[in-house]
C-alpha cells in the first residue's frame, strides 16, 4: 500500500473573483466547478494524472502554511507569460526570476492574490 499523488489542495481565500481571475490565466488551469460568484471553485490541472486546486471563500484565511509547487514543461516560458499578463502580474507577485537549483529543478517563486506561496518548476539534468 502506498500514497501515489496529491489529488487536490484547497486554499481558503478572501476574494473569489480576484482569485478566479488570477488562476484562470495560468495555462492548463480549467474551472470545473464554481466561478467568480461562488463560495467554492475547483480548477482541474489535467495532464497524465489529474489534480485539482480548490478555492474556498473564507474571510479568515492564513496564507502562511508553506508552498505549493507546480511542475511545468518550460519554466522560462511560463515566467515570461506571467510577467507579461496584466491579470497575473497585477493580482499576484513574482518573487524571483527562473533559476537553477542544486536539487535538480529550474524554478521561480510567486505569490497569489491572498499571499499564498507558489513555485513553478521544471526538472533539469538527468531525466
Amino acid at each position: 500500500m502506498k500514497v501515489t499523488k496529491i489529488s487536490a489542495v484547497t486554499l481558503p481565500i478572501s476574494d473569489m473573483k480576484k482569485s478566479v481571475d488570477f488562476y484562470s490565466k495560468i495555462p492548463n488551469f480549467k474551472i470545473v466547478y464554481g466561478g467568480p460568484d461562488s463560495q467554492f471553485t475547483s480548477f482541474l490541472i489535467d495532464d497524465t494524472a489529474k489534480s485539482y486546486l480548490n478555492l474556498k471563500l473564507n474571510e479568515t484565511h492564513s496564507p502562511d502554511f508553506g508552498r505549493i509547487i507546480f511542475y511545468t514543461d518550460d519554466v522560462d516560458e511560463l515566467f515570461a507569460y506571467m510577467q507579461d499578463d496584466k491579470t497575473i502580474s497585477g493580482l499576484g507577485k513574482l518573487e524571483s526570476k527562473p533559476q537553477d537549483a542544486t536539487w535538480g529543478e529550474r524554478f521561480f517563486h510567486m505569490l497569489d492574490p491572498d499571499g499564498y506561496k507558489m513555485s513553478f518548476a521544471t526538472p533539469i539534468g538527468d531525466e
